[in-house]
């Protein structure tokens, strides 16, 4: 990024410029007992700024740093393993798949006192249209906090999960906002048999943490050849040590082969030896569509693909208000140039007043990925805003059984368990978050199109559910997932939904092939499913449909009771399953690791087999019991806990959840105030 153009940013008093302040920005003093609070890991690569660092910032050597000492490493590692996904048919016919990618470059929080493991607050940049997603960038760091970041697990597995690979960010910045020369040279340093030993602890961070690799960031300029030729010798250790531990490195189009910092805007001479050294390269802000198509050009001659190159779209200060030129990247009526680098998309949030809701969020997100129609069949021609969803083929992860989701985005108002609500806290947890559905929302209907929204009013586990809302003059079929499930003898599918109001009748719609082009609708078979005054589970055997076969795709088709009549259904989880669903072991060795006041940490070992994540109760006096959090670690904190009920001892559960979310038997452990 340019220096100019952050000058714009922190003008603008923007999000990145947050992220990007030198130490004079540091946040406010944590809690007391921030010791035990978990935080996302930050370092420098060796030696520190002068000074001290600012309240709530601890300053950490990348060189210094080894798993063995690391403290909150339990708290920090992701649990879910990058997940293979699949392409369907593209659900309109100018999505394409085999040919652009897209990049996010994100900040997720602060570089510093960013917690592990979430927080007790639902504003958060809950993202969810993974399918549109190639890679992942946890975009951060500053001159006076730290440099190099390593991604929240819960982010890592919340895109693992859909299949998504998320690099960590080392970040050199402009002299202009406090970067140090010295810190480029500590990054490169060579030992003394000529290796880069920064290069080794970037790959075993990325390995301990559970991450993809990393994203190379070198802007501070006042370099020469020869410190370029150091960065080049470095970034090609990276990638060789990365590869053989299946991680990925992405170059950013700054530092030049002279060692100075210009940003090209382009694949050329200047920076191509880097672009050859690494995986991909994230082309800066400056591009043209000449640039752009020289670069492809000059990437084939490489032997690479041309898209590996992502051309920045910066959308931090204005989202799909910007004017794009989408003609030169991903035209609508030619094969695509190159590939996509979105730059903050969490504008999405970030732009919304204060007192912004999930749902308010989710219209704005869903706004951004699939365009102003909300529905990636029927793309708006007149739409300036050229949507990933109307280039980019989505994908999907849904490959076996058992299969489950109850639609939960990872942040709510309160958390539900089989529809009643088992904590009135707001919450964020990215870990927690489903596999959703990849295209949303695709509706087909002669009639009135219903809308189709995340809905945080009510939920049967988790903090949200589907609601299909509207006027059903016409049967509506929803599209809720791609898939590649095999059909087997016993198979069958769960519905857990209800009627909030109206009346309709509800069929689930099974696909067992591909749609017969782009754009074109799923032949379904549909089944009938019994609706009635409350939450349900409607379960339906697949009989009929061939044993050996495999279900493409899963939806609903809802048909109203009368002409126009007004309908509120919502869908609460769906499950596909061979078998009857098997509870996880009970967690072993559960314990209390640190306790300062109400402040606890929780460790315990994990449970084998397949297991969704973890979930933290405490008992109440009264027997009740509440919802602390869940997690896909093996470690997890709970702050500002207090006795209850004149309790001298404080009792807590915790449960090992399998993919169809059945628990375990609790695990305990007790609290003496």
């Amino acid at each position: 990024m340019n220096p100019t153009r952050r000058t714009v940013l922190l003008a603008a008093g923007t999000g990145a410029a947050a992220a990007l302040l030198p130490a004079s920005s540091a946040t406010a003093e944590p809690k007391a007992a921030a010791a035990l609070q978990p935080y996302a890991s930050y370092w420098y690569p060796d030696s520190f700024p002068s000074g001290s660092p600012g309240a709530g910032i601890t300053w950490r050597s990348l060189k210094a740093w080894s798993a063995g000492t690391d403290t909150d490493l339990a708290f920090n590692a992701a649990s879910v393993p990058l997940a293979a996904r699949f392409t369907p048919t593209p659900a309109n016919t100018t999505a394409r798949s085999g040919q652009a990618r897209i990049q996010s470059l994100v900040s997720f929080g602060p570089t510093a006192s960013n917690p592990s493991q979430g927080a007790a607050d639902a504003d958060y940049y809950a993202l969810t249209h993974w399918s549109y997603v190639d890679e992942l960038i946890f975009w951060g760091g500053s001159s006076g906090e730290g440099l190099i970041l390593a991604p929240n697990a819960p982010i890592v597995d919340a895109a693992h999960r859909h299949g998504v690979p998320v690099l960590g960010n080392v970040f050199l910045p402009p002299v202009a906002y406090g970067g140090q020369l010295q810190w480029t040279r500590d990054l490169v340093q060579k030992d003394a048999a000529g290796h880069y030993p920064l290069a080794a602890q970037l790959v075993a961070v990325a390995e301990a943490y559970g991450f993809d690799g990393w994203f190379i960031n070198a802007e501070t300029g006042g370099g020469n050849a020869a410190l370029a030729t150091d960065m080049l010798g470095f970034l090609t250790e990276l990638k060789r040590l990365g590869t053989a531990k299946g991680q990925r490195v992405t170059w950013y189009d700054s530092m030049t082969v002279n060692g100075s910092v210009s940003w090209q805007g382009a694949l050329n001479n200047q920076n191509r030896v880097f672009f050859q050294a690494a995986d991909s390269m994230f082309v800066d802000f400056r591009w043209s569509s000449g640039s752009l198509a020289s670069s492809g050009t000059t990437a084939q001659q490489l032997g690479r693909s041309r898209y590996e190159l992502w051309a920045g779209v910066d959308v931090e200060a204005n989202g799909w208000n910007r004017s794009v030129n989408w003609d030169a990247m991903v035209p609508n009526s030619s094969a695509h140039v190159v590939s996509v680098g979105f730059y903050r998309p969490e504008w999405t949030r970030n732009h919304l007043p204060a007192g912004r809701t999930p749902g308010d969020f989710h219209a704005a997100d869903d706004r951004f990925w699939t365009g102003r129609s909300l529905d990636p069949a029927k793309p708006d021609a007149t739409d300036t805003w050229r949507a990933p969803a109307v280039s980019v083929a989505d994908r999907s992860t849904v490959t076996a059984a058992p299969f489950a989701s109850t639609f939960n985005t990872g942040h709510g108002l309160r958390w539900y368990e089989e529809g009643k609500v088992t904590s009135t806290a707001a919450w964020n947890h990215l870990g927690l978050q489903d596999r959703l559905p990849s295209r949303r929302w695709v509706v087909r209907t002669t009639g009135a199109r219903p809308a189709v929204t995340f809905d945080f009013a009510d939920a049967w586990r988790g903090g949200s559910s589907v609601l299909v809302a509207g006027a059903l003059d016409a049967p509506a079929t929803l599209d809720l997932y791609a898939t590649r499930l095999p059909i087997g003898q016993d198979t069958v599918v769960e519905l857990t939904h209800r009627v909030d109001s109206g009346s309709a009748t509800v069929e689930l719609a099974v696909a067992t092939a591909e749609p017969s082009g782009p754009g074109q609708p799923y032949a379904y078979t549909y089944f009938p499913v019994t609706v009635g005054s409350g939450w349900g589970t409607s379960t339906v055997r697949l009989t009929g449909l061939p044993a050996g076969g495999t279900v493409h795709g899963l939806g609903v088709r809802l048909t109203g009771a009368g002409a126009g009549a007004a309908v509120k259904w919502r869908l609460g989880g769906i499950a596909v399953r061979n078998q009857a669903a098997q509870s996880p072991s009970v967690p072993a060795d559960l314990s209390i690791t640190g306790a300062s006041g109400g402040d606890l940490r929780f460790a315990w070992r994990a449970v084998p087999g397949d297991v969704r994540h973890y979930t933290l109760h405490r008992v109440l006096p009264d027997g009740t019991r509440r919802f602390l959090g869940g997690t896909a670690q093996q470690a997890f904190f709970v702050g500002g806990l207090t006795p209850e009920g004149g309790e001298s001892t404080a009792r807590f559960e915790l449960r090992a959840v399998g993919e169809l979310y059945t628990a375990s038997a609790p695990a305990t452990v007790t609290h003496t105030w």
